[in-house]
């Protein structure tokens, strides 16, 4: 799939222009009124070998930008084309409905789970409403509320992380958003069913990690999880936002770099290009990760699932003792 100019990035334009001039030559074939087969088979290997030199070296800055393209799939994506019969839950019960979080009952194989994640909006009015992928607390406690039902009937929670980080406006501080994210982390804790968190796109500060206390964390190969973007670690660092590709790379947030520092446990592999090029292929891939890692943990028990749980958070990190 082709990315829309729309949407590209300044290091995706070479490959997007020379597809376009194959798009030209095939359209030209099919009016019959050039035979240019040799011409487009030439240009074809030509955009395949130039994808390759793009997309296998990225810097963290450009794995940052792709994490964020306009075009990548987002939850409501996955949700189509990896389960059935989804039924989205609202409200949290206390003061409203947040849409910047979705979350809802679904089956997966034919398996009932809870799936959630952070929205985002492809355009300036969905993303008004979505609220940039941002929830404010009422959007936590919802994700509460839905996994503490999932936890009642034994349902497997799978929950999908896409979000700059958590809504940092007046209002959202005054309703509680600190305690709600915080509430989040305690509850995931202690819950007694499979939870697999899977980083789809940006994992921005506790905005992330209050649907993120997995069993198992998985990454898409070209997402991002840190406590800060890089713009705002620059900001502070360097008293420059512009320098935001070189606090990626002091940051070390890609999913290369999680793995590595054994902070996620698996990545995802995406098509060449990115997600975004062809998405029924990345959830493809995804699909499978969730299948293996859900069946092993399936095999343990409530109790086994606390304590796998605690000991993955726990073992986290290098402590130096005096």
């Amino acid at each position: 799939m082709a990315t829309s100019p729309q949407y590209a990035l300044d290091f995706e334009r070479p490959l997007l222009e020379l597809e376009r001039k194959i798009d030209e030559l095939k359209a030209l074939a099919a009016s019959g009124s050039l035979d240019v087969a040799a011409d487009i088979a030439k240009l074809e290997k030509k955009a395949r070998k130039l994808q390759q030199e793009i997309f296998s070296d990225l810097s963290r800055w450009q794995v940052t930008q792709l994490s964020r393209h306009m075009a990548r799939p987002y939850f409501l994506d996955y949700v189509g084309f990896l389960f059935t019969d989804f039924f989205e839950l609202c409200g949290d019960r206390s003061f409203g409905e947040d849409p910047s979080i979705v979350g809802g009952f679904a089956r997966f194989d034919g398996q009932p789970v809870l799936v959630m994640g952070h929205q985002k909006g492809r355009n300036t009015k969905e993303n008004m409403l979505r609220n940039f992928g941002m929830p404010r607390p009422e959007g936590y406690r919802k994700a509460r509320r839905l996994m503490e039902m999932a936890e009642h009937f034994g349902r497997p929670i799978l929950t999908f992380v896409d979000t700059p980080g958590a809504y940092p406006g007046i209002g959202a501080e005054e309703r509680g958003q600190a305690e709600a994210i915080a509430v989040n982390l305690e509850v995931m804790s202690r819950l007694r069913v499979p939870i697999i968190s899977t980083v789809v796109g940006e994992g921005g500060s506790g905005g992330a990690l209050a649907i993120g206390v997995g069993n198992r964390v998985l990454m898409m190969e070209n997402s991002i999880y840190s406590v800060i973007s890089p713009e705002g670690c620059a900001s502070i660092l360097y008293r420059d936002a512009s320098k935001a590709g070189r606090a990626a790379d002091a940051l070390k947030l890609t999913a290369r770099d999680l793995l590595e520092m054994k902070i996620v446990d698996d990545i995802v592999q995406e098509p060449s290009g990115g997600a975004h090029r062809d998405p029924p292929r990345a959830a493809e891939s995804l699909g499978r990760a969730l299948r293996k890692h859900l069946a092993e943990l399936q095999t343990l028990s409530g109790d086994e699932l606390v304590a796998d749980r605690y000991d993955r958070f726990r073992a986290l990190g290098v402590f130096t003792e005096a």
